[in-house]
């Protein structure tokens, strides 16, 4: 079994920073993708940014620039640090797993965490 736990999130004015982190545990052989999604309020869930095991970005428009997403392979760990925080960054963020093949299955499965809560306060 997989678990995919979120830390970090919290409240924090506008224009401070916040530093996310993510562990993947278990009989995790590799994981293809990991990822950091969000949902505000009344919205779907969003991309903000992912990066493969190799090391390749991708970013959401609104926080190129402003976010850094980064992983540790060995540790199955992955961070966002956020930079320049907006209102509209509040949401609940969540890690995810993608492409996990484990020690007892070769076929991929997906992991999500439970989200942690970021507030940016005007």
């Amino acid at each position: 079994q997989v678990q995919v736990v979120e830390s970090g999130g919290g409240l924090v004015q506008a224009g401070g920073s916040l530093r996310l982190s993510c562990l993947a545990s278990g009989s995790i052989f590799m994981i293809n993708i990991m990822g950091w999604y969000r949902q505000a309020p009344g919205k779907q869930r969003e991309l903000v940014a992912t990066i493969t095991s190799g090391g390749s970005t991708n970013y959401a428009d609104s926080v190129k620039g402003r976010f850094t997403i980064s992983r540790d392979n060995a540790k199955n760990a992955l961070f966002l640090q956020m930079n320049s925080l907006k209102p509209e960054d509040t949401a609940v963020y969540y890690c995810a797993a993608h492409g996990v093949i484990t020690v007892v299955s070769i076929f991929p499965r997906d992991y999500w965490g439970q989200g942690t809560q970021v507030t940016v306060s005007s």
